[in-house]
């Protein structure tokens, strides 16, 4: 077995960005489960280069997960490494897709993001448990599976300390990965944080994909950049780009972000 640690969505700095491993090897599921916590890590992805599309599994301690935006940033980080290439066609659950590396970082087409205003009834069990009144319209929005978009003032965001047991509940209920709080610092740019206990992370250091239903939501308005800083509270400050583009039937996007140095395990 192959393990490296990196930092997804870095920021330039040690201390910074979501730990997370990368790993090739023959392993059960039941196995993987355990990589991230045997590692002290939330998410770990597992590399499957025996054919040339690359195939990418995604783990928390609680199973598997059907995507992970900075699992697969971190993924393109290290096939860098290993491959000396560029650009790779992945494959996940159900989806197959471009990603590659450049002098900025990672990117990868994170497909199309679709999104709905959910019922009050969907919605009031989780922002109770969040002990949160929204700033703006709350989304159901999501890549893969759906999560809430909540908006909040910047004064709410850093003193939230929900309900984990009644938001765990309240998202299973609804089918909802988590709760994505966010609140605006400046022009297309956010700070946030991602709760997901539901999947086994309470709170998330850097979440791609929400980063990315979010843009999805805003390019309602038009073609957008966005930028969104997580993590302050867990002490790993993360950052993650996403750009978006109306389509049909939601927006397309493409995400991004910078990965530290790998540490092998």
């Amino acid at each position: 077995m192959r393990t490296v640690v990196v930092d997804a969505c870095w920021r330039g700095e040690p201390g910074t960005g979501s730990p997370t491993a990368v790993v090739e090897g023959d392993l059960t599921d039941a196995e993987r489960a355990r990589v991230p916590g045997d590692l002290g890590v939330s998410h770990a992805v597992f590399v499957d280069r025996t054919e040339p599309v690359v195939g990418l599994r995604f783990f928390t301690r609680a199973g598997e997960l059907p995507a992970c935006g900075h699992g697969t940033l971190a993924a393109l980080a290290v096939l860098e490494a290993w491959d000396g290439r560029d650009e790779w066609r992945l494959r996940t659950a159900g989806r197959e897709f471009l990603g590659g590396t450049t002098a900025e970082g990672p990117w990868f087409d994170a497909g199309l993001t679709r999104y709905r205003v959910p019922s009050v009834e969907d919605t009031a069990p989780v922002l109770a448990a969040l002990g949160v009144e929204p700033a703006g319209p709350v989304h159901a929005a999501g890549t893969a599976r759906e999560r809430l978009l909540v908006p909040v003032g910047p004064d709410r965001l850093g003193p939230l300390v929900p309900d984990f047991a009644a938001l765990a509940a309240a998202c299973d209920a609804a089918n909802l990965l988590g709760c994505f709080v966010y609140a605006p610092t400046g022009v297309r740019r956010f700070d946030a944080r991602m709760f997901a206990p539901s999947i086994g992370v309470p709170e998330d250091a850097a979440n791609a994909n929400s980063t990315a239903a979010l843009a999805g939501v805003l390019a309602a308005e038009g073609p957008v950049r966005v930028v969104v800083s997580m993590g302050e509270s867990l002490g790993a400050p993360s950052r993650i780009r996403a750009e978006a583009s109306p389509v049909e039937t939601g927006a397309s996007v493409r995400l991004s972000g910078r990965v530290g140095p790998p540490r092998v395990r």
